[in-house]
């Protein structure tokens, strides 16, 4: 068989950048977020900015992610110390003494006596005493060994914290491989010399790379990514010294003199941290931090710990927004990566998706203040979100119809006719179906079974079998509801429910009815005229009033614009009428209501019912002097009066408006 049949194939977790496979960003849910906060009365601008804060219930936000940032930082301070290599230096100066008294012990010449006494004369200083000892010849191979251990540990550990994975690839070294490091080391300091002289380096990199590339995993491209890479881990370097204590840090200035058996590798390091800093002043060189916990860490451990340390503190600056200036787009996803994974960086991206695509995709707008507003589209989804929440509560209930489909273009007559071009009414299904089957059997050749054949290839609907409801043109209606905006509604929590309300049945009369007026008033200490706009954005007010009075007239004024139009009146408050309007056009608020108050709103209530208007009162809360009021104005004018719970509130107004239709 031909090798060339079988082909192997690899999977592996994909790295070139977002998951294509991903699915799209939920923009409905993060509209639906925001908008519920504009209309509980924060700014659309301070309402985007919490949503990204919060994420929703898939995504984590700005602010879990940066408590993930900082309880690593933490965690890293708290569980980690810096004696891990001072910890051994002094294990091998322990072991490499103990081996040499030994050795010592058994030979009797005179000069053995004499080292005895140098050796138990050793300060207790661990770098004087492997300073003194630089010097010592040494007996016992064993001890000579241990003591060679600690140079070559202290070379490891300091080329370990300015060069990845130099402390595992060092260990065992000769001569050769620690004449290879100076080599490398006075190149590298030749080469950011000339960098920080301004001159061209690009053909010195090249060579340079050419000659000492396998010291640098990082694969820099250039010059600048070069001393990027070593800048970071040099000023971590410097970090981890400013973080010892002043013991420690004069035990490490002489310890490093030792570092493989001569001062000249802390000279060439001395020189390149020198002019990384002058190349990179920008980075934290003088910064520290103190660890406090139990877990040891060598000197290249630790410059590494305080590298992630930094690299937290200033993820969690990018994540809190909080400065001037701020984006989305100014989190590193790569370190946000390495320090809490992949479904950190996930989060972050998404985050950052959803604020671009509700921006470019023009859910916002800037008004002529430069304030940020929520545009006439995120309205319009905001109120089909809405609209669809209210219409699965009404199609739930018994005798009510689903708000989706009800009154498109006209009232049900309850016949059927035969379908025309251009006819957009939906079908009568029934009548339809029947035709077909009636035509099928009448169409079947002699001798054969109709309905055998329906069975076995279903009903096949011919143009001339379709009916279509027949429907009458409905009267158009001049709605107006008149909503409460005294503080009550804002302390009592009906707040929102009131603009969601409103919401939604603009968005029914906008979209369903088209034919039809609607007009919005707010009343309080007084009334305004407003749109859905404004509205929703409406900021909670400390006005105590609710002026019934002045929204009537306001009302009627609305109502008188279409004369043949079926006038509709919605109301919805929770507070009987304290306040009117006074003969100087000032309102006038009391309470308990006066009577001059209830006399004014009651004339205007006899108003709109002499002008034909149906009335509904949707009263929220408990307050009997709204009850009793309510319930004498639906006698006197014939209006009606509902109770619903504030979650039934759009579902109460949007029903009572189409029952009014009808």
């Amino acid at each position: 068989m031909s090798p060339d049949r079988y082909h192997r194939t690899r999977y592996r977790r994909y790295t070139g950048g977002p998951d294509p496979l991903a699915p799209p960003v939920d923009l409905r849910s993060a509209l639906d977020a925001i908008g519920e906060d504009v209309m509980s009365g924060v700014s659309p601008e301070r309402a985007l900015r919490e949503f990204l804060r919060r994420g929703d219930g898939t995504t984590r936000g700005l602010d879990r992610l940066a408590e993930l940032a900082n309880r690593r930082r933490r965690e890293l301070l708290r569980e980690r110390n810096l004696d891990g290599t001072f910890g051994d230096i002094r294990k091998l100066l322990d072991e490499a003494v103990l081996a040499e008294r030994k050795q010592l012990a058994r030979d009797l010449d005179d000069e053995a006596r004499f080292a005895e006494m140098q050796i138990g004369a050793l300060p207790s200083s661990t770098a004087q005493a492997v300073r003194e000892l630089a010097d010592y010849q040494w007996r016992s191979s064993q001890a000579r060994e241990k003591y060679q251990q600690i140079a070559d540990l202290l070379g490891r550990e300091l080329l370990d914290q300015r060069f990845a994975g130099m402390k595992q690839a060092l260990e065992g070294a000769n001569e050769q491989d620690r004449q290879a490091i100076s080599e490398m080391l006075s190149d590298l300091n030749e080469l950011l010399d000339a960098h920080n002289r301004g001159e061209d380096t690009t053909e010195r990199f090249a060579e340079f790379m050419n000659k000492h590339g396998e010291y640098f995993p990082e694969n820099p491209e250039n010059t600048e990514e070069l001393i990027d890479a070593l800048a970071r881990r040099s000023a971590a370097a410097q970090q981890f010294f400013n973080s010892l204590t002043p013991e420690q840090q004069a035990e490490l200035a002489e310890l490093s003199q030792q570092a493989f058996g001569s001062p000249q590798l802390m000279g060439q390091l001395s020189q390149m941290d020198a002019a990384l800093r002058e190349a990179r002043p920008d980075l934290d060189w003088d910064g520290g931090q103190r660890f406090s916990g139990d877990n040891p860490m060598g000197l290249g451990e630790g410059a590494a710990a305080l590298r992630d340390i930094g690299e937290l503190e200033d993820l969690a600056e990018q994540l809190s927004q909080g400065y001037a200036g701020a984006q989305l787009e100014d989190i590193d996803l790569d370190a946000l990566t390495r320090q809490l994974g992949d479904e950190a960086a996930a989060d972050a991206r998404t985050l950052a998706e959803l604020d671009r695509a509700l921006r470019e995709q023009g859910f916002f707008q800037r008004d002529p203040d430069g304030q940020l507003r929520l545009s006439p589209k995120a309205m319009r989804q905001l109120g089909q979100a809405i609209l669809r929440d209210i219409a699965a509560q009404l199609s739930s209930r018994a005798g009510e119809r689903d708000a989706d489909v009800a009154g498109r273009l006209g009232e049900p007559t309850g016949a059927t006719r035969e379908w025309a071009y251009g006819d957009t009414e939906p079908w009568d299904v029934t009548r339809t179906i029947g035709n077909s089957v009636l035509r099928t059997v009448a169409e079947a050749p002699p001798g054969s079974d109709p309905l055998a054949d329906m069975a076995t290839r279903g009903v096949r609907i011919d143009m001339g079998d379709v009916e279509v409801t027949d429907t009458q043109a409905r009267p158009q209606a001049a709605v107006v509801l008149l909503v409460d905006t005294s503080f009550s509604m804002v302390m009592e929590g009906r707040w929102t429910p009131m603009k969601r309300t409103a919401l939604a049945l603009n968005q029914l009369i906008s979209t369903r009815f088209r034919s039809d007026e609607l007009h919005l008033i707010e009343f309080g200490r007084y009334a305004r005229d407003t749109d859905v706009n404004e509205l929703t954005s409406l900021e909670p007010r400390m006005e105590q009033g609710t002026n019934l009075h002045h929204a009537l007239l306001l009302a009627q004024r609305h109502l008188r614009r279409f004369p043949n139009a079926q006038p509709v009146v919605l109301v919805v408050t929770d507070g009987e009428p304290t306040a009117h309007l006074d003969s100087g056009g000032e309102p006038f608020f009391y309470y308990p209501p006066h009577p001059q108050t209830i006399g004014l709103t009651v004339r205007e209530l006899d108003h709109l019912s002499r002008m034909g208007a149906q009335v509904t009162f949707f009263k929220l809360g408990d307050d009997p002097g709204l009850a009793r009021f309510v319930d004498q104005i639906a006698r006197r004018i014939g209006g009606r009066v509902v109770s619903p719970d504030l979650d039934g509130l759009g579902a109460a107004v949007v029903g009572d408006y189409l029952r009014s239709r009808h």
